[in-house]
């Protein structure tokens, strides 16, 4: 099976009240920690990577690993560009074969943010690419996207669906209280706007800032109508304290294969452990 896009498997979400994980990955080894625990989970798994990844790893490396890891596991596997404001950039991630992508335009005006979202989705429609676009902003820090929490502005409902009617987006990221990276205190999730959000619009919702919220709060965002839920500190964190671990246990280790392996096994439980809380184990 090649790497799809995330049209179908958030439309069965949406049906069947479960979200898919998408899950921001940086290296081959995070990718295969996603992939495997996706697999053994039988969930179908979104592979997120932000512009910073991109750079960092390589556009048609992480294309390539992609699709050898979606050919290599029997699960549906989507390869997403998250939190993308370069139109030019997105451009050449499509051709290099994303079939999904988000532009954010979130942090300009309301109607540049239509007009650039519009002109994104006419362009990857045709190449059968699905667009996810980010209505309201979510607060804190997503690679050079920094959004003080103060100045962070959930999403209007009437907007929102103005919005969508515009811009014939597959999905959208809405602002409800979540915030990127790290939570200083317990995050507060307006769960009533998400409601009136899920009444007058029928995409896909999906929730940015998941790490750190609880499974609870997760499960409940859920059931009011979120498709998607992406996840990266939550990863990065035990990744690194993994590695760290490691070195202080072995100080003259020298061998990737080996202090890399404790992260990707910490990464992998954290994967299947977010896929029980959204519903999307045995989906795939």
């Amino acid at each position: 099976m090649d790497i799809i896009s995330t049209k179908e498997i958030l439309l069965d979400a949406k049906k069947n009240r479960y979200a898919v994980p998408a899950f921001n990955i940086h290296n081959l080894e995070t990718m295969q920690a996603v992939l495997e625990g996706a697999c053994e989970m039988k969930s179908p798994v979104i592979i997120a990577a932000t512009p910073g990844t991109v750079d960092y790893a390589g556009m048609d490396y992480l294309v390539a690993m992609a699709r050898v890891g979606a050919k290599g596991h029997n699960i549906p596997v989507a390869l997403h560009l998250d939190h993308c404001s370069d139109i030019n950039f997105l451009e050449e991630c499509i051709g290099a074969g994303f079939k999904s992508v988000m532009i954010d335009a979130s942090l300009k005006e309301y109607e540049d943010n239509i007009k650039v979202t519009r002109d994104v989705v006419e362009f990857a429609h045709k190449q059968g690419v699905t667009v996810e676009a980010e209505l309201g902003t979510v607060g804190g820090q997503e690679d050079e996207r920094n959004v003080d929490a103060a100045k962070a502005l959930l999403t209007v409902p009437d907007m929102a669906l103005d919005f969508v009617k515009k811009t014939n987006i597959d999905s959208l990221a809405i602002a409800i209280g979540t915030a990127h990276g790290l939570y200083k205190l317990k995050p507060k999730l307006d769960f009533e706007r998400l409601a009136n959000i899920r009444k007058i619009i029928d995409i896909p919702l999906v929730l940015h800032g998941a790490s750190g919220v609880s499974p609870e709060d997760t499960r409940k965002a859920i059931e009011l109508g979120i498709c998607k839920v992406n996840i990266a500190t939550e990863l990065k964190i035990p990744f690194a304290d993994s590695i760290k671990e490691y070195f202080l246990e072995n100080p003259m280790a020298n061998d990737p294969r080996k202090y890399l392996t404790p992260g990707k096994n910490a990464i992998k439980q954290v994967v299947m452990n977010k896929i029980e809380i959204c519903g999307s184990k045995n989906k795939a």
